[in-house]
């Protein structure tokens, strides 16, 4: 395949995985936006200048993630590889929970996508795959690809079946809430502190919260609080991130339904407003947070986010 541009601009979101019982499962877009320019060249040079969250942090050249899952879905469909000069302006933040890796993943395979001559070759269901078998799971790039709350399972995936998503209803008067620390926490470790089993009854738990999960985003969001109850890594997770639910634990004991983003260590308030998705405004956690923190935040951001529903957009450029 040849191809069809040599310019192009993505721009992806942040995403919060888990939604606390959906472990590895269920998503939610935010509409905060790491946007990537990019210019295929005449020569093998590549290089890439980073503005905001990473700079001077992140690889500038062939490591750099996005080069890598752009060059991985070229050579997917068969397309020449070339040089590449990349802009990124990232504004989500790195080792926080919040979808980093994955917007990144998504951003150089959509680039790609606009790239090639023929887009539908990466089409969204292909795309899934490619970030799946780059991340290892599918829970922030199916969000990050869709938008809105979506939840993400593999066919057999012992047998190398197929990654699949769906979109979920989310009702209009829930309105996340961040609540991010100054700190980092690699995933891997985070995900280094699970269990290879746990109790049946907690299997069981987690199942029957998980489903009420997508009944509360949906249509009763009366019903965060018990919905977004977990047994299944939260818990286990705790030694590695002391303050995170530290914090979880302070507002759930307010009826707030307070959760690990991802694998952390930023915290997610499931809140809700009169305002509505789209406009972020005063929510029904703030008292809460106000009281949690007393007007000293010692190093954390309360970030009031609307729900992304549109996901990951790429256009070519002239």
């Amino acid at each position: 395949m040849r191809l069809g541009a040599d310019r192009a601009r993505v721009r992806v979101p942040a995403t919060s995985a888990n939604l606390g019982p959906g472990f590895d499962a269920l998503g939610l877009a935010l509409a905060l936006h790491d946007d990537v320019e990019v210019r295929a060249l005449g020569s093998a040079e590549v290089v890439v200048d980073v503005v905001g969250e990473g700079e001077q942090e992140v690889p500038s050249g062939e490591d750099h993630l996005v080069v890598r899952a752009l060059r991985h879905a070229l050579d997917h469909v068969g397309a020449p590889q070339t040089g590449l000069h990349l802009t990124c302006r990232n504004r989500i933040p790195h080792g926080r929970g919040l979808g980093s890796s994955a917007g990144a993943v998504v951003a150089g395979l959509l680039a790609a996508r606009a790239l090639v001559a023929e887009p539908e070759s990466l089409d969204d269901d292909v795309v899934l795959a490619l970030a799946t078998a780059l991340e290892g799971h599918p829970d922030n790039a199916a969000p990050a690809l869709l938008g809105g709350a979506t939840v993400a399972w593999c066919d057999d995936a012992a047998a190398g079946g197929a990654v699949r998503a769906a979109r979920l209803p989310v009702d209009a008067s829930i309105a996340p809430v961040v609540v991010v620390p100054g700190t980092r926490l690699a995933t891997s470790h985070a995900r280094g502190v699970l269990p290879a089993t746990v109790p049946h009854a907690d299997a069981a738990y987690q199942a029957g919260r998980a489903a009420l999960l997508v009944e509360a985003l949906g249509r009763r969001p009366d019903l965060l609080l018990p919905a977004t109850e977990d047994r299944l890594h939260q818990g286990y997770r705790r030694p590695v991130m002391r303050e995170s639910m530290a914090l979880v634990d302070a507002l759930r004991a307010r009826d707030v339904p307070a959760v690990v983003s991802g694998a952390g260590p930023t915290v997610l308030v499931l809140a809700r407003s009169a305002a509505g998705p789209e406009t972020p405004a005063a929510t029904d956690a703030d008292a809460a947070l106000a009281a949690v923190f007393g007007g000293s935040m010692g190093g954390w951001r309360i970030v009031r986010l609307a729900i992304d529903t549109d996901g990951a957009t790429w256009q070519r450029l002239p």
